[in-house]
């Protein structure tokens, strides 16, 4: 049997083909694919669309923003004013109407809703906002909410969806860190 060094003298074209073979096979066969890391790919929102409901009535609020990162402003509605000291059952539905059908990325969010929140920023008019449903470990998501509004004025809602908080968290934007999927400012008249 020949030793390396014998091979090496010998053969030297037999020797460099050994090694090449054997280099190759140690990094095809390493094992960093052994746990490979799933892609989630940011959801493309186009539409978000806010529903509050009290007494039998319903107010839409929507942000729409068809070419996304383009030159042109989200569209803003509002289909009509808020009214003073009521307390409004809240719904959040996101869409990507970039495809036909649109998607319904609420649905997205749901599933993964350990993976998401809704972060609310309310002034003026608008008095609170608090959470209606939650995560699988009992930490807010934010789809389904309550919005209570004050005396007769104006009032600013900011909906946040930020991808990937910390969970739990002390309800800012700040301490949850993630990536933001969506942000939006509303200005509201409250009557």
């Amino acid at each position: 049997m020949n030793t390396i060094a014998e091979l090496k003298k010998k053969s030297p074209l037999k020797w460099t083909l050994a090694v090449l073979m054997i280099s190759f096979f140690a990094i095809s066969c390493s094992d960093d694919d052994e746990n490979p890391q799933a892609v989630d790919e940011e959801e493309v929102i186009t539409t978000m669309n806010i529903t509050l409901t009290a007494s039998g009535s319903s107010i839409t609020i929507q942000s729409q923003d068809l070419d996304g990162d383009g030159p042109n402003a989200p569209v803003i509605t509002i289909s009509d004013d808020l009214a003073a000291n009521t307390s409004y059952s809240g719904s959040i539905e996101l869409l990507n109407e970039t495809e036909t059908p649109a998607e319904n990325i609420t649905e997205e969010v749901a599933a993964e809703d350990e993976e998401h929140q809704f972060f609310f920023s309310a002034g003026g008019a608008i008095s609170e906002v608090t959470y209606d449903d939650q995560d699988g470990n009992g930490n807010p998501v934010g789809i389904e909410f309550t919005l209570n509004t004050g005396d007769s004025g104006a009032g600013t809602l900011q909906v946040t969806l930020r991808h990937e908080p910390k969970k739990p968290n002390d309800g800012t934007l700040t301490d949850a860190a993630g990536e933001t999927d969506i942000a939006q400012s509303f200005s509201l008249v409250v009557q």
